[in-house]
């Protein structure tokens, strides 16, 4: 097995621990969990991970490690909840709220984030919620805990559990005029303007079988649903858990009035998917639970396409025009066109041979 790559905030996570700051008592419940060169020496016993993130859930449920939904943690039940927050604001401010509510009355709550990703930011959240904390600088990554028996702030805990809630945004680019969304998930706030030109693009002759790779919150397949009266079956592949739960709600209404039969699929379209599909349409993620550009996801999605489409099957995509796709539709498709570029954006039209 290779090794697990560095990952500067796990490790700074653990940092209290080694130094004997905080001991190492279970139950333990680990939100927003990551597989790195640490977790693995901590055992599976007693360890109660969340990660709605699927590659990283999926290397966590190899380690044997209970996996837990983070929208519903039983209350005051661990002895030690760790916390790797994301860099949304509300939803950060939302997981450390859930982390005060989850850990039990002599429990403490430990978190850490990257100076760059927030990590002040945190540790002056922690302390809004729990009063006086202990924090420690390490791998230039902030690291914050509660002391045990820390009071917290019954009315900010509910007021930032309730700011990650799904919540409707009114949008005349959507059909039906409003979406469901919360904050963290890709373009909560708004239609990705990538998305809205492949949209604009999108001929209204796709019928059969239709997938929507890396769906979010389910623009794309909306506007597949609004556009595309062939279409009889529509699945959605996406590795957020998070967005998935939102695009299934978003599209009920309107699948049901269409009679399209709707699958969603939390999956990594990186691993594959089955082949069968008549048409696909795809806005591919470039970034990963970090923050560098990984083009290399987005040539996994076209690899995926070009398997799982049939012969003559269609792949509608878009993408950020400096990303370096044009191999990848060459070696997997028949005919590749180009057929619009706008604002930084392409979007192509590739052929299954």
């Amino acid at each position: 097995m290779p090794a697990a790559p560095h990952d500067a905030a796990l490790d700074a996570l653990m940092m209290p621990f080694k130094t004997g700051q905080i001991d190492w008592s279970g139950p333990v419940l680990f939100l927003r969990a990551r597989v790195g060169a640490v977790l693995p020496g901590l055992g599976a016993d007693g360890l109660v991970v969340t990660q709605p993130f699927f590659p990283e859930a999926q290397r966590l449920q190899r380690l044997g490690l209970t996996w837990q939904d983070e929208d519903a943690l039983p209350a005051a039940a661990f002895a030690r909840v760790l916390v790797l927050p994301p860099r949304q604001r509300e939803e950060a401010r939302a997981l450390l709220a859930r982390a005060c509510q989850a850990v039990a009355a002599d429990g403490v709550v430990v978190c850490a984030a990257a100076n760059d990703e927030g990590g002040r930011a945190r540790e002056a959240d922690l302390q809004r919620l729990a009063g006086a904390i202990q924090s420690i600088g390490k791998h230039h990554c902030r690291v914050c805990w509660t002391v045990p028996g820390a009071r917290f702030d019954p009315g900010l805990l509910s007021d930032w559990v309730q700011a990650d809630a799904p919540r409707q945004v009114e949008s005349p680019a959507v059909p039906g005029g409003a979406f469901l969304t919360r904050p963290g998930v890709f373009a909560w706030d708004r239609v990705d303007p990538a998305s809205a030109l492949l949209a604009q693009a999108l001929p209204t002759g796709l019928s059969g079988r239709v997938a929507d790779f890396g769906a979010g919150w389910g623009y794309l397949a909306l506007q597949v649903l609004a556009r595309c009266s062939g279409v009889t079956t529509l699945e959605l592949f996406e590795a957020d858990a998070r967005a998935l739960a939102l695009a299934e709600r978003n599209l009920a209404a309107a699948a049901r009035a269409r009679g399209v039969t709707v699958h969603t699929h939390w999956h990594d379209v990186t691993a594959g998917v089955a082949a069968g599909f008549d048409a696909i349409v795809c806005n591919p993620p470039f970034h990963a639970l970090g923050r560098g550009e990984r083009p290399e996801i987005g040539r996994a999605f076209i690899r995926a396409a070009a398997q799982a489409l049939r012969q003559g099957g269609e792949l509608w995509l878009v993408a950020n025009r400096h990303l370096p796709y044009e191999e990848a539709l060459g070696q997997g498709f028949g005919q590749v066109r180009c057929l619009l570029q706008q604002d930084g954006y392409k979007v192509v039209q590739a052929v299954k041979a």
